[in-house]
């Protein structure tokens, strides 16, 4: 089989770079491609021109505000953007919370929230993990008892990313503490605003704050922020996980800093030679090309193959497990090719030479997020078994 783009695929990705060209403000730009992450207006900027597109939730139906792009399409809208480099669409709002509204949620939470998620005007974070229950999420211990027309809610998340930009949170909750682990749990919407709640900071090995502790002190909830049935939000989180390794691999991330390690290699000089000229170095980043360019046609080839999803329900893992492997070793190359430099901590509008030491620490997450590789490698050695 022929693994490429038909003309039509071809055609729709010179559309994306060119947008990309046209309308990403150039500062944002310049800060991503320093190493910097974006910052909070970076991404609501960007979003809300992708979202005159409908390219901020390419894959919603046209009535919600999206393209209804097919996945193929999709990979390519996020592959530009990723080389571009540009912010992507906020993940939680519109990758989890949007599918599951138009798949759980009432008419009217429709009405109210997608709009919104797709322009970024309200910024959700994800409450699942707490203390003792990371991966085991039947395991939580966050309740919400029913008063009325509100639920009470006690207790905390952790490793909350953006909790301190956000407005909303979707968080699983406890709601019948004597039911079985994956029962007895209901999905709610909170505000962030609401009394009670505190955000606290967790600072990673980046020195960087992504991520927050929440706590919940007897903090109302109106019923109609309930979504799907009561005690039944585990096929609520069930849906929405199904949706997080969407893209997984990262082919743009990986060709994207790619690029910039030939960028810094062909400005920094060791002893009067440029590092680039180091025959060593330069075999290295080919080979690194390479398994880039087999990442790329091996998702192709999943996504292009009549029922391979079908057929092969493990590749994801595949892609996931490489995905990250390539990712945390061109990371580890800029460190290393920025050398001290790298290891400042700089200001987002100094675009000469970014964090690329720190970037490379906080690289080591994605072997966590999205599915852990030892979780990855379980479901591999399960599909090998039969």
């Amino acid at each position: 089989m022929n693994f490429q783009l038909s003309p039509e695929q071809k055609a729709f990705r010179a559309e994306v770079r060119a947008f990309i060209a046209e309308r990403l403000p150039a500062d944002i730009r310049a800060r991503l491609r320093a190493g910097h992450p974006p910052r909070k207006e970076d991404t609501v900027i960007w979003q809300r021109i992708l979202n005159e597109r409908g390219w901020a939730a390419p894959h919603w139906p046209r009535k919600f505000g999206g393209a209804e792009l097919g996945q193929l399409e999709r990979l390519i809208l996020l592959d530009e953007l990723y080389r571009a480099p540009a912010p992507l669409p906020q993940v939680f709002n519109v990758m989890m919370l949007g599918p599951l509204l138009m798949k759980f949620g009432t008419a009217q939470q429709c009405e109210y929230f997608l709009p919104k998620l797709a322009s970024l005007d309200l910024w959700f974070c994800q409450g699942f993990s707490e203390p003792g229950a990371g991966s085991d999420l039947a395991s939580l211990r966050t309740t919400a008892r029913l008063e009325g027309d509100k639920f009470v809610v006690n207790g905390q998340k952790i490793w909350t990313t953006t909790a301190h930009w956000a407005d909303w949170i979707f968080a699983l909750v406890r709601t019948d503490p004597e039911a079985r682990k994956q029962e007895g749990i209901s999905f709610l919407l909170i505000d962030l605003k609401s009394p009670g709640i505190t955000i606290r900071p967790i600072y990673s090995i980046d020195g960087e704050h992504h991520l927050n502790e929440v706590f919940f002190e007897e903090v109302s909830v109106p019923l109609a922020n309930l979504v799907g049935e009561e005690n039944k939000g585990w096929d609520c989180a069930k849906f929405l996980l199904s949706n997080e390794r969407a893209g997984i691999a990262n082919i743009g991330l990986c060709r994207e800093r790619l690029d910039r390690a030939r960028e810094v290699a062909t400005l920094t000089r060791q002893a009067g030679d440029r590092l680039i000229d180091d025959p060593k170095l330069r075999n290295e980043l080919a080979g690194l090309d390479a398994e880039i360019r087999a990442l790329e046609v091996t998702n192709l080839r999943f996504l292009l193959t009549p029922s391979a999803q079908q057929e092969l329900p493990a590749f994801p893992s595949v892609l996931k497990l490489k995905g990250v492997e390539l990712q945390q070793e061109i990371n580890a190359l800029l460190a290393r090719l920025a050398g001290i430099d790298g290891l400042e901590r700089r200001d987002a509008e100094d675009t000469t030479h970014g964090p690329l030491t720190p970037r490379y620490f906080y690289s080591r997450a994605t072997s966590i997020y999205g599915g852990t590789n030892e979780v990855q490698k379980d479901i591999l050695a399960r599909a090998l078994v039969g």
